[in-house]
């Protein structure tokens, strides 16, 4: 997926833990664990502004686009 997701950097630097985070957010450590592993399909706004909140970061500090390669022909 083009988009990835770096929330373990965000942690790394709060010197947070995956349980601690989701119990700041509001969701389960699986659920965190899927987005945080780039696995998830689709993050609520809500979601992604409770977890800025938690880390005291920008939406973008979290998610970055990265271009996929395409085979041709």
């Amino acid at each position: 997926m083009p988009i990835a997701v770096d929330i373990d950097v965000m942690l790394a630097r709060r010197k947070m833990s995956v349980g601690e985070l989701a119990d700041r957010v509001g969701i389960t450590p699986a659920n965190l664990a899927v987005l945080k592993n780039g696995r998830a399909k689709a993050v609520r706004f809500a979601t992604l502004a409770a977890l800025c909140e938690a880390l005291e970061c920008q939406p973008g500090d979290l998610l970055h686009w990265e271009a996929e390669d395409y085979a041709e022909g």
